[in-house]
């Protein structure tokens, strides 16, 4: 089935032919793995070269009230990458959308990573944190894959969740508490919704021309996902 590139959004891939279906879905996932990796490369980039030393000294030195600057930061970054991600302009514009978040989550990442790899035994919590957030990963893939399910119904659950844990955070940094592990499990279950819905999008929501967009969207998921888990392996240390 051949459309045209602007016709993207008259369809989705749910819609498309079987054939055109299964390459969107194999190259959307694809491009998920390549922006995993993209991103432990960036990462591992970050702390080799100095990088991670300067980010750590940089909010150091503006105090725990830098957090409001970094989030503050990362929702304009993501805003803007979601909107290039979708372009209809080129795909050379979608890639750096990608590209841009992938970064973007990278730089985020560092506080959270230097902590953690500053433990006796850093380097092999991140590890089992990384695989067990794929294999959480895995689980809401599966289910919507066999049952076809449309998540779309969360959508306003998530929109809701999202910003009161945003108030909870930003409360946080203001009066300083500390959010515990309590928060973070909440976080994964909340990801874990993030993952069936967006899973879900990959067939409901998105043209078959629009992997690059998809794969933003599941990389995203899953970064929150390695987050509060990390931060709950990084907790028993």
């Amino acid at each position: 089935m051949d459309r045209d590139f602007n016709d993207r959004y008259v369809y989705s891939a749910a819609d498309a032919t079987p054939l055109e279906r299964a390459g969107f879905i194999r190259r959307t996932y694809l491009h998920l793995a390549g922006a995993i990796l993209a991103f432990i490369g960036v990462e591992a980039f970050f702390f080799v070269s100095g990088v991670a030393d300067v980010v750590i000294g940089m909010l150091q030195f503006v105090g725990r009230f830098s957090w409001l600057l970094v989030l503050g930061a990362f929702m304009v970054v993501s805003w803007v990458a979601n909107k290039w991600a979708v372009s209809t302009v080129s795909s050379g514009t979608q890639y750096l959308g990608l590209g841009l978040y992938v970064v973007a989550e990278a730089l985020i990442f560092i506080p959270l990573l230097y902590v953690v790899a500053s433990f006796a035994d850093g380097a092999e919590t991140i590890v089992k944190a990384g695989i067990v957030s794929l294999g959480l990963f895995a689980g809401p893939t599966a289910v919507v894959f066999i049952t076809r399910t449309d998540f779309s119904f969360l959508r306003s659950v998530l929109a809701v969740g999202g910003l009161v844990a945003l108030g909870v955070i930003v409360a946080s940094i203001i009066f300083g508490f500390t959010l515990g592990t309590v928060f973070a499990f909440i976080m994964v279950a909340f990801a874990a919704s993030a993952i069936l819905y967006n899973t879900s999008g990959v067939m409901h929501r998105y043209h078959p021309s629009q992997h690059v967009a998809a794969s933003l969207a599941l990389f995203a998921s899953i970064a929150l996902l390695f987050w509060y888990v990390l931060q709950i392996f990084g907790s028993d240390d």
